[in-house]
Formats: C-alpha cells, structure tokens, sequence
C-alpha cells in the first residue's frame, strides 16, 4: 500500500510539472499572439471548434462521422451524431457505446478537447462504435414534427421527458442500426439522472443496457452547494415570471461572439472560465484553459425553466422524484396529489460510477447516500481532488478515469 501510495504521489506530481510547463507555454503563445505572431499557433489552441457543430470538430481531427435524426414518441427531433470507428480501426461491428451529456451541455462535450484526452476519440480509437445524443431543447436538438421553439409548448418538459421518451427513442435507434441486442451508456451529470430514472422504471430499455457508467452521478440534490441550486428558494411562480415559459440559457449569438473575440484572449480567458464554469465548479490546473473559447462557444447549450423548475424542486425534495405540477395537476398526470418517487433499488443494470470530492453538483454526500441504493454496483471510484468538469474535460481525466472505463468495457465484452 505504502508503495501504490507513492506512486500515485508521483504521477500527481508529475501530472502538475506538465500543467505548470504548459501554462507557461500557453501564456507565452497568448502574449506573442496579441503582438501578431505565432498566429497558426494561437488559432489553433484557441479558437480550433468554437465556431463548428459537432460533425465539423469530430470530422478536423480525421475521424469519420455521421448525423442521425430520432424522432420521439412526442414528436421532438434528436441529433444524436456517431464516430463509427476510430483511426485505425477496420469496417468490422463494434460494440456500441452511447454518450450522453448533462445539464445544460451538448454532445459536443465528449469531442472539444483535444483527441487524446476526449472521452468519444478514445472510446473510437479503442474499438468502439460511439453515439452521442444531444436532449431535447439544447443546440442541437430544437426541433419539433408540429411545434416550434417560439412556442411555450415546445418547452414543457424536464428530465422526466428525457428519461421517458428521450432515451428509449435513441437507444432503440442505436440498437436498429448497428444490429446489436445490447450498448454500453456513458451518463455525466444530469445523463446520469435521466439513466437512474429510466432503468429503473422501464425493465425492457434496462435489458438493453449492457452496462452502466455513471460521471459525477446525480440522482438527489439534497447536499447540492451549486450556484443553480439558489433557484430553490423562490417559489415556481416566480421562477416563470423572470425567466418566462420557455428556454433557460441558450447558446446564442452574444455567446458566441463573447467566446470567439474575448474568451481567447489572456488574460481574459480565465475570466471567461470563472464566469461559466463557477455554475458547475472547476479546477483551473486541470482545465486546458486555452480551450476557453470552445467550451463557452458550446455551452451553455439551454435547455427549458420548467427543467430548471424541476431541478429547484429536488433540492427542495432531497429525493428522485417526478417533476411536481401542483395538486391538481398531479391528479391529472399521476392519479395522485403528490409527484411518484423513482426507486433506484429496481435498477438491475451493472453500474460503475465515478465521483469527486470537490463536486459541489453532484456532492459527495448526495452519492454516499446513492452508493447504498445502487443494487447491482460492480465499481466505484472516488477522486477526491475532482470538480464536477472533470469528469469531460480534466487534463488527467484520461489517466484517472477513461482508462479504466476501457478496461471495464474490455472485460465485459468478453461475457
């Protein structure tokens, strides 16, 4: 033990040179490049996939890729985009691994950083089939058969509608095309929320999942210090009357424009950090920070208040519960005055989860209170000096966690 113990003191050590080293460079490319040089450079590490979907930034770094429509049994449209294959894998069926984001994010979270520490790249260079889904109301995925984003009724959803409609629809989808029986999920955050509700609500979605990882699991907010959870103390009325009936934080142009012509310039680039990612919590030493601009191009992503609502009443709640009408509405939805709670305790899906110490959404006490609900556990790990983004975009996230993710996958798909 006192050996291991060293070792991992060492590789920390080691990891933090390297940060120190590349933050040295990057603050001398940023310096250089306000004076006009080393353009390539700058652009390259600054602003490489701000401007471009998803597709655009799989297909920069030479993977192959494909869009997919899904269409939910409400008529909502889904871009749910796929790398086939990675760099020096053949043609041949891949298992199949599905990816989805969290809250307010996009697919585009798995593919912004740079190849070698991008959970999606990985997963492809591995021998996988990846998928990763876009929710309904982000970027990607505002489209309707009948309704229009400019209409309160495209809006009137939350994390129940993804786990419900959502998710089956791009698993089934997943399992027509590839011909397989069965895929790997991969949740972070509130896609960890929307797995926990559906797999152990819906048994027959639960059997075509062959096994469960879950990134900063969420599925009670009870302990949450985030700056979101401070919705919780006002009423749903007044949530409606300041933010409206619609979309909660959308990517849009301002942000875009913020991203490209402000995030990538230092030293503003931390401050950009701090004014995004302050929302869910993040280390700056294990955050590339010269990849600012792409990230805040990306999210926040939206999503709608009634989520948000639904979100603010959890912390209120401290459980799993269905999203709360009011008495009447809850008769008209549920048969019943109060909104049905969800029981984890029916989730019969292997499980591996990861959690942070210093995760203020997904808090350590929260997932303590998880980790004795889960039935069927096969792993877990908890990184202590982790914040909630480090499970998508850590420097050390390849070491730390997507090898091991690989490791479980490989020793499963030997079952």
């Amino acid at each position: 033990m006192a050996g291991l113990a060293g070792t991992n003191r060492l590789t920390r050590f080691l990891l933090k040179v390297q940060i120190s080293v590349y933050n040295i460079w990057e603050w001398a490319c940023g310096r250089e490049c306000n004076r006009g040089r080393m353009d390539f450079f700058c652009d390259m590490l600054t602003r490489r996939g701000s401007g471009n979907n998803v597709s655009e930034i799989i297909r920069h770094w030479g993977y192959p890729t494909e869009e997919h429509d899904v269409v939910t049994e409400d008529g909502y449209i889904l871009s749910v985009n796929r790398i086939p294959r990675g760099l020096k894998n053949g043609d041949d069926p891949k298992p199949a691994v599905f990816l989805q984001h969290g809250l307010l994010a996009a697919g585009s979270n798995w593919v912004t950083n740079l190849p070698n520490t991008s959970l999606a790249y990985l997963l492809a260079d591995a021998g996988y089939d990846v998928w990763i889904g876009n929710s309904r109301g982000n970027t990607w995925s505002r489209r309707h058969l009948t309704l229009s984003p400019d209409h309160d009724e495209f809006w009137q959803f939350s994390y129940d509608e993804m786990a419900k409609k959502d998710l089956p629809a791009v698993v089934n989808h997943i399992l027509k095309t590839t011909g397989q029986e069965q895929i790997y999920y991969i949740g972070h955050s509130q896609g960890t929320t929307i797995a926990f509700i559906a797999f152990s609500s819906m048994p027959e979605l639960a059997s075509k999942i062959k096994m469960f990882f879950g990134l900063a699991p969420v599925a009670t907010v009870a302990f949450t210090a985030s700056p979101m959870s401070k919705l919780s103390i006002f009423p749903d009325y007044l949530i409606w009357d300041v933010f409206g009936k619609k979309d909660f934080m959308p990517q849009s142009a301002l942000i875009k424009w913020f991203a490209t012509n402000v995030c990538s310039k230092k030293p503003l680039s931390e401050l950009c950090g701090n004014l995004f990612f302050i929302l869910c919590g993040f280390d700056e030493l294990n955050l590339n920070m010269t990849r600012t601009p792409v990230y805040t191009s990306h999210c926040p992503a939206g999503t709608s208040v009634q989520n948000m609502i639904h979100w603010s009443q959890a912390v209120h709640g401290g459980k799993l519960m269905a999203y709360d009408y009011g008495r009447a509405g809850n008769m008209a939805h549920y048969n019943q005055s109060t909104p049905p709670l969800y029981n984890i305790q029916n989730m019969k899906v292997p499980t591996a989860l990861w959690s942070g110490g210093h995760d203020t959404l997904a808090d350590p006490k929260d997932v303590a209170v998880l980790l004795t609900q889960v039935p069927n556990l096969v792993y877990h790990r908890h990184i202590e000096h982790w914040e909630h983004l480090d499970f998508i975009w850590g420097l050390d996230a390849p070491q730390e966690m997507y090898s091991e993710i690989i490791k479980l996958m490989s020793q499963q798909d030997l079952v």
